[in-house]
């Protein structure tokens, strides 16, 4: 492995950062201590800060020699998610009911080790824009910055993001051309029926019996509508209904997500939902509303920066390390709307395979960041750099 040496002999730095982070996590558009902290970081190193986007969003502007006039930009994710931590570690959470469970602070704090280091040696002919994004969780802080004007205020030829992941063992990484992950929709189901006695049913229209059945029914879809060679999960997450054992309930809401990889396929599906879950309803005597959203696009990898993704880990970590054709992820990331607008990769970081320490499920309360996996993130983002814009003579 060829990780950076000069990352390397502050690696205990980058795991200090990150673990402060880990103790302190904050969600979606309130990283107001943790944009403070990477602003503060990136200031002292000499790079220029850019605050306000998408609210507590940060972006670190360095430049190399200009003559090139190229600029790319790195992203990496700040927030955490509404978790209560259980474990018992001094750095574990002490911001009850959030926790860093999915390693965005790791995530921040390798980013933050690259800057450190690009600062320090510049070598490299054009800008790089540090993206620290806020609100990946749920809440579309990758949207809201495209949105506010990101690359019209800090252009790059092409972005670049990553994500540890539990699973691969560390010091490997995995890569994929076209789509990566997938599209992310959500939707609601409120089903009308007329409330009735328990003992008396047949006075009533029985929601809570209509909406099983069209959970049931549900499934027909990935199994019965969507060509078998295209990917669909039609995920129910939750049903609410009644308040006491004796009444049958008027109302229940069913809600869920929808995660695909091709537009008409996602159509499809928002259509079928409404018409199986309306086509029950009226057959029992009861009435639907669905409220759908689309809220992440796929994320799609172009050719030619996966390739160059490809050529950089493989310095860092070794060409038979890296799998430029690992299987898609059916789980979303808000790093697709920067994709909609620029050219660029999205890669997965070894966090320790299953039985290793970092192999743990992210979004589990158990979950924690690999810190030895830090200084290889450090060393690809700061390589993908100089191997992109190579500094002339």
């Amino acid at each position: 492995m060829a990780v950076i040496n000069r990352i390397a002999e502050f690696h205990d730095d980058i795991k200090g950062w990150r673990r402060d982070l880990h103790a302190h996590p904050e969600t979606a558009f309130e990283e107001v201590r943790t944009s403070d902290f990477v602003a503060d970081k990136l200031e002292e190193w000499g790079i220029e800060v850019h605050r306000g986007l998408a609210t507590t969003g940060v972006v670190g502007v360095l430049h190399g020699n200009k003559k090139s006039g190229r600029a790319i930009g790195l992203r990496a994710d700040m927030d955490a998610l509404h978790l209560t931590e259980l474990n018992e570690f001094d750095h574990r959470s002490k911001n009850e009911g959030k926790m860093h469970g999915c390693g965005h602070d790791g995530h921040t704090a390798m980013l933050l080790g690259a800057a450190r280091y690009l600062a320090e040696t510049k070598n490299f002919d054009g800008t790089v824009n540090f993206i620290f994004q806020p609100a990946e969780e749920n809440e579309g802080g990758g949207r809201v910055m495209v949105e506010e004007g990101l690359f019209e205020k800090f252009p790059v030829e092409a972005v670049y993001g990553l994500h540890n992941m539990p699973g691969i063992p560390t010091g490997q990484v995995g890569m994929r051309v076209g789509p990566a992950m997938a599209a992310f929709d959500i939707f609601e189901l409120t089903i009308k029926g007329v409330g009735a006695h328990a003992a008396m049913p047949h006075l009533g229209v029985d929601a809570i019996l209509v909406t099983s059945q069209i959970v049931t029914a549900l499934q027909s879809i990935a199994s019965r509508r969507v060509d078998p060679l295209e990917s669909v999960v039609v995920s129910v997450t939750q049903i609410h209904a009644g308040d006491t054992w004796n009444v049958i309930p008027q109302e229940a809401v069913i809600r869920g997500t929808v995660r695909s990889f091709d537009a008409d396929v996602q159509a499809q599906t928002e259509a079928d939902i409404e018409r199986i879950a309306k086509g029950i309803c009226e057959s029992q005597g009861a009435s639907m509303t669905m409220r759908y959203e689309k809220r992440y696009p796929a994320v799609v990898n172009t050719s030619m920066e996966t390739d160059i993704a490809a050529e950089v880990a493989a310095q860092v970590v070794g060409e038979p390390n890296v799998e430029v054709g690992m299987p898609p992820l059916m789980g979303s990331e808000d790093f697709a709307y920067m994709l909609q607008e620029k050219p660029g990769c999205y890669i997965w970081l070894g966090n320790g395979a299953d039985g290793e320490p970092g192999g743990c499920s992210v979004h589990n309360p158990l979950y924690d960041f690999n810190d030895e996996i830090s200084v290889i993130g450090a060393s690809y983002w700061a390589k993908l750099v100089e191997t992109t814009m190579p500094r002339a003579g």
